[in-house]
């Protein structure tokens, strides 16, 4: 099985894919991201028997979007790629989930993604 997920947005969007089904789910984490995505993840494998020993591949949406929901979503991803040794790819644009099942596909391993805002961050200077 592949998750697929796109965090770039107040929509947290999940897509699981087996050989002949995908399963796509949404969830309105709006400032719930990073205290709910495990949580999400878990639940909505469990939901379809599945745990993260079932994933054979990550694929997640680089960018660009929301800088604290792409930071929190790759990271979330980065983390159990490595921690349970699967292989992860990140991908742009509209067709992003069809590069990423190709990549995995390939056997492609980018080992850690990184995300991509489309612009530079606006860091505010201190008052001081």
């Amino acid at each position: 099985m592949i998750l697929l997920l796109d965090t770039s947005t107040p929509l947290c969007k999940l897509t699981l894919v087996n050989e002949n089904s995908r399963y796509h789910d949404e969830w309105q984490a709006d400032r719930q991201l990073a205290k709910g995505l495990l949580k999400y993840l878990q639940e909505q494998l469990q939901k379809n028997d599945k745990t993260f020993a079932d994933i054979k591949g990550i694929g997640v949406f680089a960018g660009p979007g929301s800088f604290t929901g792409l930071r929190i979503g790759l990271t979330v991803l980065n983390t159990i790629a490595s921690s349970e040794n699967i292989p992860i790819v990140g991908a742009k644009g509209d067709n992003w989930q069809t590069e990423v099942i190709e990549k995995l596909t390939a056997g492609t391993d980018e080992e850690i993604v990184l995300p991509f805002y489309g612009s530079e961050a606006h860091i505010t200077k201190p008052r001081k």
